[in-house]
């Protein structure tokens, strides 16, 4: 989920969600290793072809007539990446190659502009904020159809959480509004001038129409009988509004390829949902750049080793993980003699636990002695140590390590012991029963931590479960495949949620996760609700100085440690590796497919 990505993990939306989702030792592939296990030519490629300044578009570089096979951890399930139930990382580790975004982030996580899609986006009004697109003229989605100003329209439609539908409702089922929200009226000056006017100040405005969120909004038109959907505004001909609503919440998941075209380098030709494949070709109608593969096909393949074993018996060309494994970096590393190249790096996404104050969560203290029982460092060291060398504990929720306003906020709460967390609950009248478990008013200190079918999380449960146990309290293990797209995680219908949460670089994303849900938290599944935490987030959104914005998501951040809702496992690392392509990196929230329009083959 768009952190918005839930990582699977499911993604936060770029922009506005987050979606749900380094090495030791060993040779990788060409040249030396740094001390994490990546070549050192690995950095290199983080950079695209032609980038120059704050601009990206696609190298024009030298295609080739092959296949190119790519695995990835989960499956694609929409195209649509915009709904809780579809927003996922993995959707947007395909879509990135298939829908464009006014932003590009490369691999060092820079945002700059598309110029393959845009002239420019400028703030043109600083009091009223005003942001201007101007739209290249005559590009078409694949199917020949203009890509104009009313896809950047429908986006803002969509996301606004303006729109109201027959029966008053917003029919426009969005993982999250942050930021659209802000933009008071958007409108079409031409076909190829989108102005947005905010109620207030937002400085992440490069989040917004990116995240694989601008769709076409030609299908939509066709499909519903609406004329021009410009002129329907979201407090427009309620009829209208749920006629669009229904179309763009239920009709853009799974595939089908008369209503799925792109705007970018490739375009979805099949998806095989047994096989959890999608086969990507060139984009026909594609402007920009007519560089790599005539055809790349992705697979989901859930156990990392196995990608890893693929890699090497030749069934893949490039394995990209975003759910690190000791012994799968070890035979990816391994494989330099076949040609492998080997990279590992922190990605924007960070593994916790979020607990459900709708449950038995809406106990303080058993918050409190579940976060003392879990001893995180014992975690990491077993789990991730071969991966990435120097991993850590994770002490924030809305900063990572190294980024200005980072602050331990964690170790002093969880980790503190069994002794500490048998305190905790038997000081708030908690006593433990014959069978070693505490017990209050006839309910135990009993719950399962839900998850999706990961063996990285099923190790970290084991972990977990012994650790509670030495305090009295009883954790279980619940594996569900489906867990992150099959709408459990979005309706909050768990005890414990283990997943991770992959975010674009813009603060203001997180705050849909854990403001109140009436305050917006869209993706508020956890119930959490604390007016301390609304406060601070619309403090830092609204921000127009940088140093009051950070002190406002620190603020944010320790009344969400205060709070005891979740727990910070780690900042996941990727592991990805390839072999007959010049040059692949895995960045951090759209994957290895970033920048597959300029991949070469290697010879």
């Amino acid at each position: 989920m768009r952190r918005t990505k839930a990582v699977s993990a499911l993604s936060l939306v770029a922009g506005a969600t987050l979606l749900l989702s380094a090495c030791s030792g060993g040779d990788s592939g060409s040249g030396s290793t740094d001390t994490n296990g990546s070549s050192t030519d690995v950095k290199a490629m983080a950079v695209g072809k032609a980038e120059t300044g704050d601009s990206f578009k696609l190298a024009d570089v030298k295609g080739w007539d092959g296949t190119v096979t790519v695995g990835i951890d989960d499956g694609y399930s929409g195209y649509n990446n915009n709904t809780p139930d579809t927003n996922s990382s993995y959707n947007t580790y395909i879509l990135t190659a298939v829908i464009e975004d006014s932003f590009v982030l490369d691999g060092n996580n820079k945002v700059l502009l598309n110029k393959d899609i845009l002239d420019s986006a400028d703030v043109t009004t600083k009091d009223p904020q005003v942001v201007t697109y101007k739209i290249k003229p005559n590009l078409k989605w694949s199917d020949g159809e203009a890509y104009n100003c009313k896809d950047f329209y429908l986006a803002w439609l969509a996301q606004s959480g303006q729109a109201k539908g027959s029966d008053g409702k917003n029919p426009f089922n969005a993982a999250s509004t942050t930021g659209y929200d802000k933009i008071k009226t958007a409108t079409c000056k031409d076909d190829l001038t989108f102005e947005t006017d905010y109620s207030e100040p937002y400085l992440d405005y490069k989040g917004l129409f990116s995240g694989v969120a601008v769709l076409p909004a030609h299908i939509l038109e066709k499909q519903t009988g609406i004329a021009d959907i410009t002129k329907l505004a979201p407090t427009g001909d309620p009829a209208q509004v749920t006629k669009a609503g229904d179309f763009w919440t239920n009709k853009w998941k799974g595939f089908d390829k008369a209503l799925m075209p792109a705007s970018g380098p490739y375009m979805i030709d099949a998806f095989d949902a047994n096989q959890k494949a999608v086969t990507l070709v060139k984009n026909p109608n594609w402007a920009g750049g007519k560089g790599g593969p005539s055809k790349i096909v992705v697979r989901a393949m859930e156990d990392t080793k196995a990608m890893a074993t693929a890699l090497q018996n030749g069934e893949i060309d490039v394995a990209a993980s975003t759910q690190p494994d000791a012994t799968a970096a070890q035979t990816l590393k391994s494989l330099s003699a076949q040609g492998v190249t080997y990279g590992s790096a922190p990605q924007l996404t960070y593994e916790h636990l979020d607990l459900q104050f709708n449950r038995i969560f809406k106990d303080d203290a058993i918050r409190k002695a579940f976060f003392e029982s879990i001893d995180r460092k014992a975690i990491v060291d077993k789990l991730l140590k071969e991966v990435q060398a120097d991993a850590a504990p994770l002490n924030s929720i809305v900063f990572f390590q190294g980024e200005e306003g980072y602050t331990d906020l964690y170790g002093s709460k969880a980790g503190l012991g069994a002794e500490a967390a048998a305190k905790t609950l038997t000081d708030a009248g908690w006593a433990k029963g014959a069978d070693g478990i505490f017990a209050k008013g006839g309910v135990r200190a009993s719950f399962k931590i839900t998850h999706n079918q990961n063996a990285r999380r099923s190790q970290t449960v084991e972990i977990i479960i012994s650790q509670a146990k030495a305090a009295g309290i009883e954790v279980k293990d619940e594996t569900d495949a489906n867990f992150l797209k099959g709408g459990r995680v979005s309706t909050g219908d768990y005890d414990v949620a283990l997943f991770g949460w992959s975010s674009a670089p813009f603060k203001s994303q997180s705050r849909s996760i854990y403001v109140c849900k009436a305050s917006g938290g869209d993706q508020n599944y956890q119930n959490l609700c604390d007016p301390k935490i609304d406060e601070a987030f619309n403090a830092a959104v609204k921000a127009t100085d940088e140093t009051v914005k950070t002190q406002s998501y620190q603020a944010a951040d320790k009344a969400i440690a205060d709070k005891y809702a979740s727990i910070p496992l780690w900042q996941t690392p990727s592991m990805w590796a390839f072999k007959g392509i010049d040059r692949v990196y895995m960045q951090s929230y759209n994957g290895v497919l970033w920048n597959a329009g300029e991949w070469e083959q290697k010879k």
